[in-house]
C-alpha cells in the first residue's frame, strides 16, 4: 500500500493540467460511483489527477490514484484493497482503466455495497455502456464524458486567457456580442487552423511526433477499445481496420453498406455493427436523417473530428469538410445533429437548420431567414450569420 501512496503522491505533485476542463464544475462530486468516459488521448487520466490536486492535495492520504495497467490488481482483483485503503481512513479512490481489470463491474458493485464510505472515481473507454450494458452498476453509477479540447479550451490555452463556454441558444440570440467580447481580447481566427490540425487531443502539448502519436491513439481505439471491450475475436482486427479506411479515404458521405460489405467479406448486418464500434470509439460520428437512428443506413459517415481528417494517407480533405467536421463535432457534446438532405445542411435538435458556409464565396448566395448560417473564414456575422468558430466555445 505504501509504494501505492508514494506512486499517487509523485503523480499529483507532478500533474501540470495545461487547462481547467469544465467537467470539473459539471459533475456531482457527492456521489459514490462515479465514472469518466472518454476516448484514448484526451486526458482522462490527468483529468483524475486534476481532481485529486484540488480536493485533496497530493499527501493527503484519504484519497489514493491507482491504474488497473499494474499487475499487482490481476492477481487479486482491486476489492480487498480497497477495503485495506477504507481500513487506513481512506475516502476516495481513483482507479485508472478499470475495464482492464477482468469483472471490473461486479468489483465496482462490491465495493459500493461493502464500503459505504468509499468514493470511487474511475476512467473506462467511451465504447462502454456503463448504464445499459452493466446490471451489477447501471443503476448506481453517475456516468460522464471527457472530450478532446473545445476550439475554446484551446484558445484559452494558447493565448492565456479564460474565456467562458456558452450555450447554443445564448450564441445564436448575442454572437455579435459575445463575438465582439473575445475579439478585444484576442482574435481567435489566429488559432483556428492549428486547432483544426493538432488541437482536439491534450498531446499535441507532448515533444513527440503529433501525426505518429494519433495514429497509434488510432490503432489503440481498434485493438483495445473495440476489440478487447467488445469481445471481438482478434481475426476480425484487420475488416475493422479496412473499413475504417475506406471510410475515411471516401470523405463525408452515405457509406455503401452492401459494396462495403462485399469488399470485405462480411455481412451488412457486420458492416453497421462495425460502424457503430467505431462511433462509440469517437474515430468516426454517423449522421441520420431526422427521427432515425441505429441500425439505420446513415446520411453520412464522417471523422470524429477534424485532426483525424489529416492522420490517413491519403485522403484530401476540402476545406469544407473539415469545417462541417468541426460543426458537427462541436454540437455533438450536448445536442442532436440530423442531416438535412443537401450535403452542408444540419438539423440541429430537431428544429434549427444550420447551412455552412465559406463568408468569402457567398456573393450570389439567397439568405433564407428560417436558416441559421455557420459562416468560415470571418470573424463576426450578423443576425442569423455566426462565425464558425464561436460554435467551438459551446464546452
Amino acid at each position: 500500500m505504501e509504494a501505492f501512496f508514494e506512486t499517487h503522491a509523485n503523480l499529483v505533485e507532478r500533474c501540470t493540467a495545461p487547462v481547467r476542463r469544465l467537467l470539473m464544475d459539471e459533475i456531482n462530486w457527492n456521489d459514490r460511483l462515479i465514472g469518466i468516459k472518454g476516448t484514448r488521448g484526451v486526458g482522462k487520466t490527468t483529468f483524475l489527477l486534476q481532481f485529486a490536486k484540488e480536493h485533496y492535495g497530493a499527501r493527503d492520504r484519504r484519497c489514493l490514484y491507482i491504474n488497473m495497467n499494474n499487475f499487482y490488481f490481476q492477481d487479486r482483483g482491486f476489492v480487498g484493497f480497497a477495503g485495506e485503503f477504507v481500513a487506513r481512513g481512506g475516502k476516495c479512490l481513483l482507479i485508472d482503466q478499470v475495464f482492464k481489470q477482468p469483472d471490473w463491474s461486479a468489483e465496482l458493485r462490491r465495493c459500493y455495497d461493502l464500503y459505504p464510505t468509499l468514493q470511487i472515481v474511475f476512467t473506462g473507454s467511451s465504447v462502454m455502456r456503463l448504464k445499459e450494458e452493466n446490471a451489477e452498476i447501471g443503476g448506481i453509477v453517475k456516468s460522464y464524458n471527457l472530450r478532446g479540447f473545445s476550439f475554446r479550451e484551446y484558445v484559452n490555452l494558447m493565448s492565456g486567457n479564460n474565456f467562458p463556454a456558452y450555450s447554443l441558444e445564448e450564441i445564436i440570440s448575442n454572437h455579435e456580442r459575445i463575438a465582439k467580447s473575445i475579439l478585444t481580447h484576442v482574435n481567435p481566427l489566429n488559432y483556428f487552423e492549428d486547432y483544426i490540425h493538432h488541437g482536439f487531443y491534450p498531446f499535441f502539448l507532448e515533444q513527440r511526433n503529433f501525426s505518429e502519436n494519433l495514429l497509434k491513439t488510432m490503432n489503440m481505439m481498434t485493438e483495445v477499445d473495440i476489440l478487447l471491450i467488445k469481445q471481438i475475436e482478434l481475426k476480425y482486427l484487420s475488416k475493422i481496420k479496412q473499413l475504417f479506411y475506406k471510410l475515411a479515404v471516401n470523405g463525408p458521405k452515405a457509406p455503401n453498406v452492401s459494396t462495403l460489405a462485399q469488399e470485405l467479406e462480411t455481412s451488412r448486418a457486420t458492416v453497421m455493427n462495425y460502424i457503430k464500434f467505431m462511433a462509440d470509439a469517437r474515430l468516426i460520428n454517423i449522421i441520420y436523417p431526422v427521427n432515425e437512428d441505429f441500425p439505420k443506413k446513415p446520411a453520412k459517415v464522417m471523422m470524429h473530428n477534424p485532426n483525424l481528417l489529416f492522420a490517413i494517407y491519403p485522403i484530401q480533405a476540402t476545406v469544407q469538410e473539415a469545417m462541417e467536421t468541426f460543426f458537427v463535432n462541436s454540437l455533438w457534446k450536448d445536442h442532436t445533429v440530423n442531416q438535412k438532405g443537401k450535403d452542408n445542411y444540419y438539423i440541429v435538435d430537431g428544429k434549427k437548420q444550420f447551412r455552412i458556409i465559406d463568408a468569402k464565396s457567398e456573393a450570389k448566395l439567397r439568405y433564407q431567414s428560417d436558416c441559421l448560417y455557420a459562416r468560415y473564414n470571418t470573424e463576426t456575422g450578423s443576425d442569423n450569420k455566426i462565425p464558425l468558430w464561436l460554435l467551438g466555445f459551446l464546452y
